[in-house]
């Protein structure tokens, strides 16, 4: 599959609700962010992927005004973070799932972040019944799983209802039964207009769940685009102890086909989604077909193709690599922390 480079500055859509322009940050001498450009587009769950290292994390800390930018721009709604009238109304966001205060029960810690903001105690009880956890709500978050702590952060975000949603790994923690709730609770938050953004390293559940993908590696942008985009031109497979009968079958009725070895033995590539007309073909040539199915380029292969080559080994796990993770640094003076679950709240819920 050949892989096209993306523009170096594609058209900002006037829709999009997060638009990052050649962001970059730099630790030192370490690039840890290097002149990304993306978009994120309202009604759409959109994936920010990327291998550990890669700059996700210091990527979405500079759009929540945790850090501050070397160079670039990183706008919600057209402003940065600390410029939003209504933050905890405007953007809500998770990225970690472990800064709650241990002694302090799950449902102390949202009355605690909604009163600081004017929201009543029964949009917290709607929320810990929305994410599932009503039962564990008077327990103590020290003794949450890792599951529990990751619905009560996603509760955290939506406290102020905010029509953009960034989130760094949700499904970590999280059982089989967890991660497809939420996968149907982001749907049904981009069916209502939302614009999320998701940082995750499972693959296959990205794939199932995001509208659109970003893929960066050493702080820079490999590809965005479309799910569709992603998969490339459809093609369908098809196997058969005749392969050059077929081939020759295919291609007098205008279809582009050619063998396709790395399927294995008599497997055929043809340019088409229509396997009632690929059968229909066969079937008049008379040549046995033993398989017949659409061949998609799955995002695992794409990922891992775009971002083991040479050129984007990850230099990020060299010596010198970024500060450890922790409290937020190179903070602007003034900035908002995230409205969130952070471990104290005398600062109106924000870290």
């Amino acid at each position: 599959m050949t892989v096209s480079a993306p523009a170096e500055h594609p058209p900002r859509s006037r829709d999009a609700a997060i638009v990052v322009r050649d962001l970059t940050k730099k630790f030192g001498d370490f690039v840890a962010v290097d002149s990304l450009s993306f978009e994120v587009a309202p009604g759409r769950i959109t994936g920010f992927l990327g291998p550990n290292g890669a700059g996700k994390t210091t990527t979405l800390r500079m759009l929540l005004g945790l850090i501050r930018p070397t160079a670039g721009t990183g706008l919600i709604d057209g402003v940065t973070y600390a410029q939003l009238d209504r933050p905890l109304q405007t953007v809500g966001a998770a990225l970690e799932a472990t800064n709650f205060h241990p002694g302090r029960s799950g449902r102390d810690h949202l009355r605690v972040l909604a009163a600081t903001h004017g929201i009543p105690d029964s949009r917290v009880d709607e929320l810990l019944t929305l994410v599932g956890i009503p039962a564990a709500a008077r327990k103590r978050a020290g003794g949450y799983s890792m599951g529990m702590r990751q619905r009560l952060g996603l509760a955290a975000a939506l406290l102020g209802d905010p029509h953009v949603l960034i989130l760094d790994e949700p499904a970590n923690g999280l059982d089989p039964e967890g991660i497809r709730w939420l996968r149907g609770f982001l749907r049904h938050l981009a069916s209502q207009g939302k614009t999320i953004l998701i940082s995750s390293h499972l693959l296959s559940e990205v794939e199932q769940t995001v509208d659109d993908v970003v893929i960066i590696a050493n702080g820079e942008l490999v590809r965005q685009g479309t799910m569709e985009e992603l998969h490339g031109e459809s093609t369908a497979l098809v196997r058969t102890s005749n392969a050059r009968g077929l081939i020759e079958a295919l291609q007098g009725a205008g279809l582009e086909a050619g063998d396709e070895a790395a399927q294995g033995p008599g497997a055929v590539r043809v340019t088409t989604d229509d396997l009632v007309r690929v059968g229909d073909i066969a079937l008049a040539a008379g040549v046995p077909v033993h398989e017949l199915r659409i061949l998609r380029t799955d995002l695992e292969r794409l990922y891992f193709q775009l971002t083991e080559s040479p050129e984007r080994q990850n230099r990020n796990r060299s010596e010198a690599g970024p500060p450890p993770s922790g409290p937020p640094v190179d903070q602007p003076p003034g900035a908002p922390g995230i409205p969130g679950p952070g471990p104290d709240t005398t600062r109106g819920g924000q870290r």
